[in-house]
């Protein structure tokens, strides 16, 4: 893997990469009043409108609308029934009108039932070829070039970095490692409860309908608590189910940095805020104001948003090129 000599290439000379550099510079430079361990290092990332984009809606809830639509032909009273009626037609808006209810719906439908490895294989193939409805650009298109160069930074210093969502566990787990360069077991998500089964010599792990763990606003930093037994040093979200986590990160004593990515870049993404149903940005942007987190304007802040590879795209799905590794 080619490295680079300067970190962050893709973001611009000023304001956010200049404090995050600083920010790395100080606790990692040994004799450093702010110095931390290698050990207690830790980074945490939403995965969802902060490492890839999140519209017209969460890229999960969108590859359970497209199981809906593959499995419509076993489920002919699908046509007249809500929430598989709205989706089959196509009206995406209506479908979200339904609420927390109908989405529910939709994924136990889709997600539950099934074993983790028939989950994810499910969710391989979906995202090898499928496309977002609004740009027709891969999903796996739609990655951050300024968050992996982030990611790939952090880790050069010696920072371990996780994935903390909202999203499914299982359903980050099948990428994470490919676009991300983070392991699955370094992915806290969602999850539902399952159950151990072996049938003629068969050990499966099954999904069940029932949520076991939510992990968004307090939940984020409870598991994080419970999964990684640090507090994070470093924390990055995009909305206000971040704001717990960063509060979290930040509440502690020694050197920390809570960052907000703000999509301000209607031309090269999207820009929103407060009045988005999907990555709402209100109460977490007034926090970091007073707080003095970083907010990282998209417009301005980042050179290039998403990795110019991959404009070339086969039907067979592309490989993620990782972002080079940073030295010194």
């Amino acid at each position: 893997m080619p490295a680079f000599s300067s970190p962050l290439p893709s973001w611009r000379d000023h304001g956010a990469k200049a404090r995050i550099v600083a920010f790395v510079d100080r606790v990692t430079q040994r004799g450093s009043a702010d110095f931390i361990p290698v050990n207690e290092r830790i980074a945490v990332f939403d995965n969802d409108g902060t490492l890839w984009s999140e519209k017209p809606a969460y890229f999960q809830l969108l590859y359970a609308a497209d199981e809906v639509k593959r499995l419509a032909p076993q489920h002919p009273e699908w046509k007249t029934q809500e929430p598989f009626a709205s989706i089959l037609k196509d009206s995406l808006s209506d479908l979200l009108g339904q609420g927390r209810e109908g989405l529910e719906v939709m994924l136990t439908a889709t997600h539950t039932g099934l074993s983790t490895e028939a989950f994810q294989s499910s969710v391989a193939q979906w995202i090898k070829t499928a496309k977002n409805p609004l740009t027709g650009q891969h999903y796996r298109a739609m990655v951050f070039l300024p968050m992996l160069e982030l990611l790939a930074y952090l880790r050069s210093k010696g920072f371990k970095t996780y994935i903390v969502s909202g999203g499914g566990t299982d359903f980050i787990r099948v990428f994470s490692w490919e676009l991300y360069g983070i392991p699955p077991e370094q992915v806290i998500g969602s999850r539902l409860k399952s159950r151990y089964e072996n049938g003629g010599g068969n050990p499966r792990i099954v999904k069940l309908d029932e949520l076991a763990f939510l992990t968004d606003k307090q939940g984020k930093p409870i598991a994080i608590n419970d999964f990684i037994g640090r507090r994070p040093v470093f924390a990055v979200g995009n909305s206000d189910g971040d704001l717990q986590m960063l509060e979290w990160t930040t509440g502690a004593k020694g050197a920390r940095l809570a960052m907000l990515i703000h999509h301000t870049d209607a031309k090269r993404e999207w820009a929103y805020d407060k009045d988005s149903a999907v990555g709402r940005l209100d109460k977490a942007l007034q926090a970091a104001k007073a707080n003095g987190w970083l907010v990282v304007d998209m417009a301005k802040d980042w050179q290039q948003v998403f990795p110019p590879e991959l404009k070339k795209l086969s039907s067979k799905g592309p490989v993620i090129p990782q972002a080079p590794a940073y030295r010194d």
